[in-house]
């Protein structure tokens, strides 16, 4: 049986087969059935706010019984083996379980109000399914934190309609391990975007304290499930897990503890991209967190690389 089916658009690994579909569709009904119920006391994330969100309700998140997409397309600025030549097929979820001043992405993490419209299921798997036969390489889930239940209400519908590329959980990495447990045998690639490790800055700078230690039961928990990334002869990544840290300025202790953390918990093999992006936005200004207020030092990110380097760490993201 020909797991892939036709498809001349098809863009994604040569005779991999996705986790979800090794899983089998009665498996992944169950899990999105049982992910979906949860949602009657809601604890799909670290929050844990017991709301019943299946009565559209809402709380930390602000999203209610559908997720919000606020975008989708074949994003062309991931790492190079997820975006290989056709694209990421990136799925923008509207909201956040987590408040990050800084963030870059503040008008649709924190800036859209609550009871914003919604997408019911079978419109998300639709998405699913048009960025499939736009050629892109995979499905890149991003921000869903606090819409696993959501997601596999759709991936099931987009499965038994002929969906078969990977997935990619493209996460702030501060998820409920009920949450992951749900995402065992399903999700191909874990991107988790470890922020930083110390619980006063967790606090003043994402809102949320417990940060810290939610996110290393995170990463211990999605390196069990896939192991270090694995990339195929074409470029593209097969299977693993893919870190992100955006070097702040001003918090070299932050970067150098979350790359010790990498290399002594996961191991000199895992992927690490270090990044350089970081700019003022959110609710950073001149008033607010003016010790955020500055771009990025180069001689700042050289000094994070070189960190990773003397620390052993093997696979960082050059490109």
């Amino acid at each position: 049986m020909n797991l892939f089916g036709p498809s001349p658009r098809f863009g994604g690994p040569r005779g991999f087969i996705p986790a979800y579909l090794g899983l089998g569709l009665e498996e992944l009904r169950r899990r999105a059935q049982e992910a979906v119920e949860g949602l009657g006391r809601c604890r799909a994330c670290p929050r844990n706010c017991d709301v019943n969100r299946l009565e559209d309700r809402w709380s930390a998140c602000k999203t209610g019984r559908h997720a919000v997409v606020t975008s989708a397309f074949p994003h062309l600025g991931e790492e190079d083996c997820l975006r290989g030549r056709a694209g990421s097929g990136t799925v923008f979820f509207g909201h956040c379980n987590l408040r990050c001043v800084f963030c870059q992405n503040f008008d649709i993490s924190q800036g859209l109000r609550p009871r914003t419209p919604g997408t019911p299921p079978e419109a998300l798997a639709d998405i699913f399914l048009r960025l499939q036969d736009m050629g892109c390489h995979n499905i890149n889930f991003v921000t869903p934190e606090h819409v696993v239940p959501q997601v596999l209400e759709a991936l099931a519908l987009a499965a038994d309609g002929g969906l078969r590329l990977p997935l990619v959980y493209n996460t702030s990495a501060y998820d409920s391990l009920e949450s992951l447990r749900l995402l065992d045998g399903i999700v191909d690639i874990y991107m988790p975007d470890l922020k930083l490790f110390d619980k006063a800055l967790s606090r003043r700078y994402l809102k949320a304290e417990d940060y810290p230690e939610v996110a290393k039961a995170a990463l211990r928990e999605m390196h069990r499930q896939v192991g270090p990334l694995e990339v195929g002869g074409d470029g593209l990544a097969r299977r693993g897990v893919l870190i992100r840290h955006l070097v702040m300025p001003g918090l070299p202790q932050e970067t150098q503890a979350i790359l010790e953390w990498i290399f002594r918990e996961l191991g000199p093999d895992t992927y690490v991209n270090v990044m350089a992006q970081y700019r003022p936005g959110g609710r950073v200004t001149p008033d607010q967190h003016p010790e955020l207020n500055r771009a990025l030092g180069h001689s700042e990110y050289l000094a994070a690389l070189d960190f990773a380097t003397d620390l052993g760490l093997t696979r960082l993201d050059r490109r």
